[in-house]
């Protein structure tokens, strides 16, 4: 399997995606979108943004769990990681959206 955006949309009626590993693993998760056309802006983004390392800011959440979040050129947020338990782990995390976010095809589950 290869990586891939899923576009979804929400209960609410909003949009979705999020960038899965080859693996299946979720590694990068969109905000909410009002639009489809605006989430699949988002993709476009990652896709653009995903391979320059000063776009992802590196946090610590309050119980000590490392995410980062991936940001355009304009520095708004395109979307944010899962929480790893290691800062190794969270940098095997973007390594992951760097490689996958660039090349990975959407399929449209909305």
């Amino acid at each position: 399997m290869a990586a891939k955006f899923e576009l979804k949309k929400s209960k609410s009626g909003q949009f979705t995606f999020n960038l899965k590993a080859a693996n299946g693993q979720v590694i990068l998760t969109s905000e909410l979108y009002n639009a489809k056309p605006a989430a699949e802006n988002g993709i476009a983004s990652v896709q653009k943004n995903a391979a320059y390392d000063d776009r992802y800011e590196r946090k610590v959440a309050k119980d000590g769990q490392h995410f980062f979040v991936l940001k355009a050129a304009n520095l708004q947020v395109i979307g944010k990681s899962e929480l790893y338990k290691s800062a190794a782990s969270m940098e095997k995390g973007i390594a992951s959206v760097k490689k996958n976010g660039p090349v990975a095809k959407i399929s449209d589950c909305s």
